[in-house]
């Protein structure tokens, strides 16, 4: 009974684009997903890299009387992209607490052993999918150093 069962399906074709369509399509769209938090995930990382490093480039050039308004423009730098610090923030979710400037006193006359440190981290603000899948969040970050010059 059940050999002629399967007999009569064995050779018709009607449905298969549709049972091909619902086993193939979950596969393409977790691939898809999978593609676009990837790309998410390395702009956010890119934009945290050039932001430590735009904020080191400016805190190594700084020569004020007060260290204090160097530190608060570089940190502006990193995070909006200008000393005002005004808009929105280069990374979501990126805050002053995510980033450390060493040393905190800049030398008077730099030497060429000078160096200021930057160090950026936050945590990768995807989608709610993206944290449910994983269980735990991602912390993206970097650091940088350049030679401290002065203007």
């Amino acid at each position: 009974m059940l050999a002629r069962f399967s007999k009569c399906f064995s050779k018709d074709q009607d449905g298969v684009v549709l049972v091909e369509t619902i086993l193939v399509l979950p596969i393409l769209t977790l691939l898809t997903f999978g593609i676009l938090e990837f790309g998410n995930m390395m702009w956010q990382r890119e934009q945290l890299q050039v932001g430590v490093r735009d904020a080191a480039r400016y805190m190594s050039r700084c020569r004020d009387f007060h260290p204090q308004d160097c530190r608060q423009a570089a940190i502006n730098v990193a995070l909006f992209g200008r000393p005002g610090g005004a808009g929105s923030t280069r990374v979501p979710g990126w805050t002053a607490a995510g980033i450390t400037i060493t040393p905190t006193v800049l030398p008077t006359n730099p030497g060429p052993n000078d160096k200021v440190t930057v160090t950026g981290r936050t945590t990768y603000q995807g989608s709610p999918v993206f944290s449910a899948v994983l269980g735990s969040a991602v912390e993206i970050g970097h650091w940088t150093q350049m030679r401290y010059l002065g203007w």
